[in-house]
């Protein structure tokens, strides 16, 4: 089922358009991942489907409607996101940032309702962060920041939530931890999620659809095995890629690689190359 997706959306920085005549389907109730090299337009979709920065053309549908003309309070009822460097103010709690989500929900001078102090506390409990409720957000750890700032998306109760390399800066142990909640929350809670991750072995491991792009356009989007093998990845990051199995998930997974020697075409084509070596440790 499909109730989100792009048709014919065009973003441009300035003069320089990023997404070009893009149409993305997104799965519902699924977790879809989108890779790509760097620059080619993953945090800019995600910006612009969560209506943080507006389309030069094109439209994105939800539920059969344009977001354009959606009320921003109601829009924030069905899509949260967690931007790639959230930033809380100073001071701030774990709870005080969680209580922020339920912001589409609040009337007159925005009191806590027993309602939201409910899911303020459901939310920190599913995220395993209810002891740091009354920390400072700032004495916590990269993944306890992070697993808190879920906490905060899935306080607005929607059930669409976009992360933008929700695993940045974080170890194997955090990135793990992280992915693993997020796929949890999409098994027991139905959640859709949509991510962008660099790491191709973790994006063919917890995604059930991936979108892969590259100038701003889409290559290919399918299961992982349409994904995650040696053409696409070729197409999409100039690599030879030795595919094989997990032996865990039996998804595929790149095991080792080489850059493709002789076909630069120019010095920026050589330093997006450059860029995507961490996608693939």
């Amino acid at each position: 089922m499909i109730r989100l997706y792009t048709d014919n959306l065009n973003i441009s920085y300035g003069e320089r358009l990023i997404v070009k005549n893009l149409r993305v389907d997104i799965p519902d109730k699924k977790i879809t991942t989108i890779i790509g090299p760097n620059g080619c337009g993953k945090s800019t979709l995600l910006k612009a489907i969560t209506r943080i920065i507006p389309p030069q053309s094109g439209t994105i549908v939800l539920d059969g409607k344009n977001i354009a003309k959606e009320k921003t309070k109601v829009l924030a009822r069905k899509i949260a996101i967690l931007p790639q460097t959230p930033e809380s103010v100073n001071g701030l709690t774990a709870g005080e940032l969680v209580s922020y989500g339920r912001f589409p929900y609040q009337k007159g001078f925005g009191r806590l309702t027993s309602k939201d102090i409910e899911v303020i506390d459901w939310a920190l409990d599913v995220t395993g962060t209810s002891e740091f409720k009354h920390r400072s957000v700032d004495a916590l750890s990269g993944g306890q920041r992070q697993r808190v700032w879920i906490a905060m998306a899935l306080a607005q109760e929607t059930e669409i939530i976009f992360l933008d390399e929700p695993t940045t800066y974080l170890d194997l142990a955090h990135q793990l931890e992280v992915l693993e909640l997020l796929q949890r929350l999409n098994k027991e809670e139905n959640r859709t999620i949509i991510m962008v991750l660099h790491d191709l072995n973790q994006a063919a491991r917890f995604a059930d659809y991936i979108v892969a792009l590259k100038d701003g356009e889409v290559v290919k989007a399918g299961h992982c095995e349409e994904v995650i093998n040696q053409h696409v990845l070729k197409k999409v990051f100039h690599i030879d890629a030795e595919i094989g199995r997990d032996p865990r998930t039996n998804k595929p997974m790149c095991i080792t690689y080489n850059l493709i020697k002789g076909e630069q075409k120019n010095e920026k084509d050589f330093d997006s190359i450059s860029t995507v070596a961490h996608a693939v440790h």
